[in-house]
């Protein structure tokens, strides 16, 4: 059970929406692929800040169930541009000590991309530094109801159903619930992310698009996570630090 804290410290965990890609290539009069592209580049730098703030797990919103509706073109951009980042990133992330994990499901990806994301998980499996969830064909409905046809298949009597063990259930049990929720680009919804892990979360939303949110950003962000007061329906009354 989440417990109130008195003392001003660092999220543990950050979930990112990363959002803007697209309006952020149309106000350069580019395509939305390289929006695609500029958000990618945009990861490292982000994780690079994370971690010196000491920050050991981060989430990233990458293609939602929903995405499936976009434009085919769009779509398959998308599949390609995830394949390379992690080709070409996958060694230095490895080489940071960065643990990659797969959040949503893997079914209707292409194989090629499948093999890809199952190999990084892999590869960086017994790193012991950041924990990066790459949340990519991910539905926070989805999760629950999968979460409960799993779970039903094993459990036959409702009085045994407690809210921990359907949270061994989802995707990622054992990465804990993020701390605080960061959406960029201005949108104020949370697009069906993390619905069951996100009901102590704090919200912070930013008119920046995700390429355009660099370290000062990272920031601004945990300094006012700092500010907040974590209740879990407690009382309390406490001071929070500033990020130098």
């Amino acid at each position: 059970m989440e417990s109130a804290s008195h003392e001003p410290i660092m999220p543990r965990h950050v979930a990112i929406i990363m959002d803007g890609n697209g309006r952020w290539a149309t106000n350069k009069k580019l395509p939305r692929t390289a929006g695609h592209h500029a958000g990618t580049e945009n990861i490292k730098r982000v994780l690079a800040e994370f971690q010196r703030n000491s920050v050991q797990y981060v989430t990233l919103y990458a293609f939602s169930t929903e995405n499936w509706n976009r434009p085919e073109s769009e779509i398959s951009g998308l599949m390609s541009l995830l394949k390379t980042v992690i080709k070409n990133q996958i060694e230095e992330l490895h080489q940071s000590n960065v643990r990659i994990r797969h959040l949503g499901t893997l079914t209707r990806l292409p194989d090629d991309l499948k093999d890809s994301i199952t190999s990084a998980v892999r590869t960086t499996q017994n790193n012991t530094g950041l924990t990066l969830c790459v949340a990519f064909d991910y539905g926070g409905r989805k999760e629950i109801l999968d979460a409960i046809k799993n779970m039903m298949n094993e459990i036959h009597d409702p009085a045994e159903i407690t809210e921990d063990l359907l949270q061994s259930y989802l995707y990622l049990p054992d990465i804990p619930n993020p701390d605080l929720i960061i959406r960029t680009a201005g949108e104020q919804r949370l697009s069906n992310f993390l619905i069951w892990q996100a009901a102590y979360s704090e919200y912070y939303q930013t008119s920046t698009y995700w390429p355009d949110f660099d370290e000062i950003e990272v920031k601004k962000a945990l300094s006012e996570y700092l500010l907040r007061q974590r209740k879990f329906g407690a009382i309390i009354s406490e001071e929070r630090d500033i990020v130098e």
